[in-house]
């Protein structure tokens, strides 16, 4: 049987008209796609055209809320209450939604960006909180990684989980990611960033140490906002088809 992955794209993080040139090319590569909104960047503007841009291009929108830190992008845990992440979830993601129902949209994903996406796959409370968020926007599926506490809150909350791999991402022997401040947590060169797809796609993947650990991921994440980002993710995809794996997703 020919082994199906969605690839997805972190996009709508980029600033003007540059910005949504580069995720129109990446969005012609992936197949789904998690678009920023407004905790860690994107505004209202930049939520629209990137909507318009998936629906035109026939990819999967899903919304990508953050901890509220656009200082830092996102990418740094912050000493925050459920209670007032709760709130600044609900608030991106309400505004988000009602510019995709304007725009006639369906989300079909919600995925946590940068810290918080790596501290909800830790912390049970973190993880209820988006759960719930996507509960009450009546948002089918979380993605996040395998065996976290994220899927655990999916499965409580009566939700789909979709488990992400990362092509660009280096890995603990634990399966979670290696922090982005130590050396080798990012993979830049497209030929490496291809092997380590081909590996999710096997159920497996090298982690930083060397040791080999077991893997299942039903989509991969493309980064769209590193240099050569459109390039890589055109080498991953081709070389995914290259081995007979089927592109798309349910």
């Amino acid at each position: 049987m020919t082994k199906t992955i969605d690839l997805n794209a972190d996009i709508g993080e980029l600033e003007g008209d540059s910005g949504r040139s580069l995720d129109a090319d990446i969005l012609s590569v992936v197949t789904s796609c998690n678009i920023a909104c407004g905790g860690h960047a994107g505004d209202e503007e930049s939520m629209r055209k990137t909507l318009r841009l998936a629906k035109r291009l026939g990819v999967k929108a899903g919304v990508h809320p953050s901890y509220p830190d656009r200082e830092n992008f996102g990418r740094v845990s912050m000493a925050i209450s459920p209670e007032a992440l709760r709130a600044s979830l609900k608030q991106q993601v309400q505004m988000f939604m009602e510019i995709a129902e304007d725009e006639a949209v369906s989300i079909t994903h919600l995925k946590p960006h940068g810290a918080l996406y790596n501290d909800a796959a830790k912390d049970e409370g973190f993880a209820a909180v988006i759960a719930g968020v996507a509960a009450e926007r009546g948002i089918a599926t979380i993605v996040g990684l395998p065996g976290s506490k994220v899927r655990d809150a999916a499965i409580t909350h009566n939700l789909q989980f979709c488990a992400e791999g990362f092509a660009d991402r280096a890995y603990e022997n634990d399966g979670s990611l290696r922090a982005r401040a130590r050396n080798g947590a990012v993979l830049h060169n497209p030929d490496e960033q291809a092997r380590q797809a081909l590996e999710l796609v096997s159920g497996n993947v090298t982690a930083f140490s060397g040791e080999h650990i077991h893997l299942e991921v039903q989509t991969i994440c493309l980064h769209g906002d590193t240099p050569g980002a459109f390039e890589a993710a055109k080498a991953i995809r081709a070389a995914l088809e290259a081995t007979g794996v089927s592109i798309g997703s349910d």
